[in-house]
């Protein structure tokens, strides 16, 4: 097992985005202390549950699991085995979709927040709302747009989790709203040269490539959710996540919203993004 999870970390790993390496490479630690010493081919369903049934933080216990049934697969691919040790034979308890729906008046809420600076934090997170709520892009796509992305014919975007993979990019075509909300973003910006739609007052991306963080954004964000909840009427907090979210929810297909947030499946857009209780008509 050692061995594998070696290959697949030299292999497999670095082909990931930054935060995603740095939670593999937790799973895979844990993972060695518990299997490590195993036969790869001594590995039984039966130990998968055992694993599971002994950590605490079940959230964290999937993940591990699901990097170390990907590690099968590759061994699969590699010719180390010829079949996957527990594909198909273990059903963890399942983890719960969040549900935060964020209401149309909530958002109404948020962009009333009256600066304290003309073109300030306040104002950027405002207009970046409304940007993610037309689009549906993922915060470190929002955040490394530049210039050079928005074209004549749309915005154009290389989703960050397909980079490395299919590398397939989408185009979001303009409508008055969006041209709108992106002209409103450049003249936020501190730095009216700067080759980033949201930077900072040096200029720069708030996305740190080197470390898949953006700690700058993130606390302009904790400190605007902070002043939303003290000075308006929303009370419940919510994430960027929901209003990807919301996006989703908000269009009028399945089929739309899976377009937009750039997912392979429908099935993920469905489960996790579409929160909006379904209407049913009664008999008669």
């Amino acid at each position: 097992m050692n061995e594998l999870l070696d290959l697949y970390s030299q292999r497999v790993v670095p082909n990931k985005q930054i935060t995603t390496q740095a939670q593999n490479a937790v799973a895979i630690k844990r993972l060695r202390a518990v299997l490590g010493n195993l036969p790869l081919l001594g590995l039984q369903p039966r130990h998968v549950y055992q694993y599971f049934d002994k950590r605490a933080a079940k959230i964290s216990a999937r993940r591990e699991i699901e990097v170390l049934s990907h590690a099968y697969r590759k061994a699969v691919e590699w010719g180390f085995i010829n079949r996957h040790p527990f594909s198909g034979e273990v059903r963890l308890e399942g983890e719960r979709p969040r549900t935060r729906y964020v209401e149309d008046w909530e958002i109404i809420e948020c962009l009333s927040l009256e600066p304290r600076r003309k073109a300030g934090s306040v104002s950027m997170i405002q207009v970046y709302i409304c940007i993610k709520l037309l689009t549906g892009l993922r915060r470190g796509d929002l955040l490394r747009l530049t210039m050079a992305d928005l074209k004549d014919d749309g915005i154009h975007v290389t989703p960050s989790k397909t980079a490395r993979s299919t590398g397939k990019r989408i185009i979001i075509e303009w409508t008055d709203e969006l041209r709108h909300s992106i002209a409103t973003a450049k003249a936020f910006r501190p730095v009216r040269t700067s080759p980033w739609l949201f930077c900072n007052r040096r200029g720069e991306c708030y996305f740190n490539e080197k470390n898949g963080r953006a700690g700058g954004w993130d606390t302009m964000w904790r400190n605007f959710m902070n002043r939303v909840l003290e000075e308006t009427q929303v009370k419940e907090h919510f994430t960027e996540h929901d209003l990807r979210a919301k996006c989703a929810s908000d269009a009028e297909t399945l089929q739309h919203a899976r377009a937009l947030l750039a997912h392979a499946d429908e099935k993920v857009t469905e489960k996790f993004y579409r929160r909006k209780p379904e209407r049913v008509k009664p008999l008669r």
